[in-house]
């Protein structure tokens, strides 16, 4: 289901990245604990109510050396081209100012609905100085406090109100959909078509349910899948050339409508943040993943060179260990053909049910290789496990105090479900519960 997207605008000073961690809430502090899962983020998973949605900060959007206005109008560009609702952030203590209004120019350009949320109202008695606001053309002012957490839940219904509806993908359950994400200038298209070249069935191409996304259908060996276009099909433009940022904007709906994201490395430029950052949201989504080397012909190679890079992928992408890798040239189509059965394979395993009397034999046996850590005295006890989930695989295991189950012994036990499953190309999720 794709969500809708909710972006924060506004002068810089006025408080942006507090709304944004508030609204996030404990979404940002769960990030697994894992080196190389990068931390600072400007798009992040948020919940209201009965609402997901994603939210931008684009106090988070580093334009460069640009001058201020420049700035402030670059970063309220992306938020009008990506978002299906705005809130335009203003300092209560500051007034009406200059740069307001030039923010308030821009948003008028925009068919998108802006809400106005006045920040740093910190107590009733402020109140009174928020109708200045209603002169910037947006209608009622939302008083808020990001600070104190004040006001916010009349804004996220405000905003609700706006939430487009979304058609889910009518495909059916035997469809395999998957997107390529990365950096700009990774190959990505060509990529996609060195897919759909010869020896494919192409048969159509259909819109896809958000905007201007086409998603590519065809049929290799009997198997149908779908190809969810995340590639700059929107206006190009200096903004959106100038910030690799915005690459993360137009990966986050593919990887929602996926099962499998391919992770696309630029063979020539090696591994950068960036990359680790675009990775680390499929991760974090649960999608299966498969990290993908392109332009391998481009590079001087000895037998050593593709062990090498495998192992500086490992390093940086420690968080992926269970994503294959796969090296190929979409230039030349080099390897291409191997791609297609190792994304067979990931969805596969996305979508395992293992049974649960081997699955609680594999755990008991792991408890008496290694046995379960202790916390003041107190032993955590493992009394059964089963799957509650597939797309990923989801294990909730029943123990005596959740409090007890530390993270390395959380890992160790992923790692024997992995030894006795395979689940390759897949994350696993564990969920400690207390047992009643």
């Amino acid at each position: 289901m794709v969500k809708p997207t909710v972006a924060i605008v506004g002068r810089p000073n006025v408080g942006k990245s507090t709304i944004f961690n508030r609204i996030v809430g404990e979404r940002i502090s769960i990030v697994e604990d894992i080196p190389g899962v990068t931390r600072d983020r400007i798009y992040s998973s948020a919940e209201w109510l009965t609402h997901d949605f994603n939210i931008i900060d684009t106090g988070g959007i580093d334009i460069g050396d640009e001058p201020f206005i420049e700035q402030i109008r670059q970063q309220a560009e992306i938020a009008i081209e990506e978002a299906d609702v705005i809130i335009f952030l203003v300092n209560g203590r500051e007034g009406v100012t200059a740069a307001d209004e030039e923010v308030a120019k821009i948003l008028y350009k925009t068919k998108k609905p802006v809400v106005l949320a006045v920040n740093k109202i910190d107590n009733p008695e402020m109140r009174a100085d928020i109708f200045d606001f209603y002169a910037l053309g947006f209608g009622e002012p939302f008083p808020i406090s990001g600070s104190h957490g004040l006001g916010l839940g009349d804004l996220l219904d405000e905003a609700a109100k706006h939430f487009p509806k979304f058609e889910t993908d009518e495909y059916p359950e035997d469809v395999i959909k998957f997107s390529l994400i990365g950096r700009p200038n990774v190959g990505k298209s060509s990529l996609v078509n060195a897919l759909l070249g010869e020896e494919r069935v192409i048969v159509s191409d259909i819109a896809g349910t958000t905007r201007d996304a086409i998603d590519s259908m065809y049929v290799y060996d009997g198997q149908e899948y779908v190809i969810i276009d995340t590639a700059g099909m929107r206006k190009k433009g200096k903004v959106y050339e100038s910030t690799e940022k915005y690459s993360v904007l137009r990966a986050l709906r593919a990887i929602e409508r996926s099962d499998v994201v391919l992770v696309v490395l630029n063979a020539e430029e090696g591994i950068i943040e960036q990359d680790k950052k675009i990775a680390g949201y499929a991760h974090e989504a649960g999608r299966a993943v498969i990290i993908v080397v392109n332009k391998w012909d481009a590079i001087e190679k000895d037998e050593k060179t593709m062990k090498e890079f495998e192992e500086k992928i490992r390093d940086h992408f420690q968080f992926l260990d269970y994503a294959p890798i796969v090296f190929l040239s979409a230039k030349t189509k080099k390897r291409v053909h191997t791609l297609l059965p190792v994304i067979n394979m990931a969805s596969e395993n996305h979508a395992m049910r293992v049974q649960t009397t081997i699955l609680n034999d594999i755990i008991m046996d792991a408890v008496a290789m290694n046995p379960t850590p202790t916390d003041n005295g107190r032993r955590l006890k493992i009394y059964y496990a089963t799957q509650v989930a597939v797309k990923p695989p989801a294990f909730v295991v029943f123990v005596n105090d959740p409090e007890l189950m530390h993270f390395s012994y959380e890992r160790f036990l992923v790692n024997r479900i992995r030894d006795a499953f395979g689940f390759e190309g897949t994350p696993i999720r564990i969920y400690a519960r207390e047992r009643k």
